[in-house]
């Protein structure tokens, strides 16, 4: 039995700005939001549902992360046990505020690659944050600029194809994102391959290219840039590198890990400040998010042991970052405590940028003829609902 809802005494976080909003309407079969809704003789139905004058903002679309719980995103023993793993993430993720998730596969062999994406094509799961696709890391990357990634496995286009890599047809189709180094022989090209011929959003990032290179790779339809200050180089006032090219005439997006361990709080202020529309906050989680502090064992991309501690994951005895254990409401709070602005231009960046990057019309904005997944907060970003289709997922004991 469905039920239609009418949300009243909201606010409501759009472009950046907080929005009153009396009557926000949600239709019980769709999962849409939608107008006034009547039946046949223009009588409602609605279950009436009184926020009091709580936030309501988009379900959060995380956009990287290698895994949680445990699962990191290669480890690969068969389809069923790899589907289930997926699911648990997914109802995990919707703790957090998040309604939909890319999974985030770093440079790994060709055959694990061939063997992961196939299960990665866009699905929705009950109760959990919807898979929204793959965004593979690799594997044409500088290893100069490899940070945690295997310099043994990254390729040059020039020299690799796309098939070669990434396998056939149906595990292309599970792209959405390819983070690639622009200066690397051929990527010019690559670029265009992906971007028209796969219709695949290209991010630059671990990469040692100057701003002209950078330049250049936008020019041949790559869109945004992937972490920004981490593995690359780093900004000059002679030489801005990749860095330089959030304030550029084409103006790319860029992201962020704002957990306090990538970027120092005034680096990540300057970032967003340079240019709020297309700022994007990632946690690029690792498997050990949501676990106890300790040493776990490596996996497809880390043959090393790995170390957390608190939000902090390193490879054992160095200080090589591998990721995050952040998550994207923890990241969303941290901007607007670091850079000052404010909650609605914090979420925007978690929501709506993303949304229109990725070309997503299906979610991500709270409009008319949109999923129903949003997440209910607090005054200060804390998670207090989260909501897929029209249903409620979680609730914060």
């Amino acid at each position: 039995m469905y039920t239609n809802l009418l949300i009243k005494n909201t606010r409501i976080c759009c472009n950046g700005s907080l929005i009153d909003k009396d009557e926000l309407y949600v239709n019980g079969v769709t999962g849409l939001f939608e107008n006034l809704l009547t039946d046949s003789e223009g009588n409602t139905d609605l279950k009436t549902i009184d926020m009091e004058n709580r936030i309501i903002a988009p379900a959060f679309i995380e956009l990287q992360t290698n895994g949680c719980l445990g699962m990191h995103f290669t480890n690969f023993e068969d389809e069923e046990s790899y589907r289930a793993n997926l699911e648990i993430v997914s109802r995990y993720l919707v703790e957090k505020g998040v309604g939909g998730f890319y999974v985030t596969l770093p440079t790994v062999k060709a055959d694990v690659f061939k063997k992961i994406l196939p299960q990665l094509k866009p699905r929705e799961f009950a109760d959990g944050a919807g898979l929204l696709g793959a965004h593979c890391e690799g594997p044409w990357l500088n290893p100069s600029k490899k940070g945690a990634h295997d310099a043994s496995l990254m390729q040059i286009p020039s020299r690799t194809s796309i098939e070669q890599l990434y396998g056939d047809d149906d595990s292309v189709s599970a792209i959405r994102l390819v983070t690639l180094a622009p200066e690397l022989e051929g990527s010019s090209k690559l670029i265009e391959e992906l971007t028209r011929g796969h219709n695949i959003r290209v991010s630059l990032g671990h990469s040692a290219a100057d701003f002209d290179t950078g330049l250049a790779a936008l020019k041949a339809g790559a869109t945004t840039m992937t972490h920004i200050f981490n593995a690359m180089n780093p900004l000059h006032h002679r030489s801005p590198g990749l860095t330089g090219l959030m304030v550029s005439e084409e103006s790319p997006y860029f992201s962020l890990i704002a957990d306090g361990i990538h970027l120092h709080a005034a680096t990540l202020a300057m970032a967003f400040r340079a240019n709020p529309q297309k700022c994007i906050l990632i946690t690029d989680s690792v498997e050990m998010a949501g676990l106890a502090d300790g040493l776990y064992p490596g996996h497809a991309q880390i043959p090393n042991q790995q170390r957390k501690q608190g939000n902090r994951v390193t490879i054992e005895g160095t200080d090589t970052l591998i990721g995050s254990c952040s998550s994207l409401d923890e990241c969303i709070r941290n901007l607007t405590q670091w850079s000052g602005c404010s909650l609605a231009q914090a979420v925007q960046c978690a929501t709506e940028n993303i949304a229109r990057m990725m070309g997503l019309k299906d979610r991500g904005v709270i409009e008319m003829g949109r999923r129903a997944d949003f997440v209910v907060l607090d005054d200060t970003g804390g998670v207090l609902e989260t909501w897929i289709g029209g249903k409620a997922v979680y609730q914060k004991a």
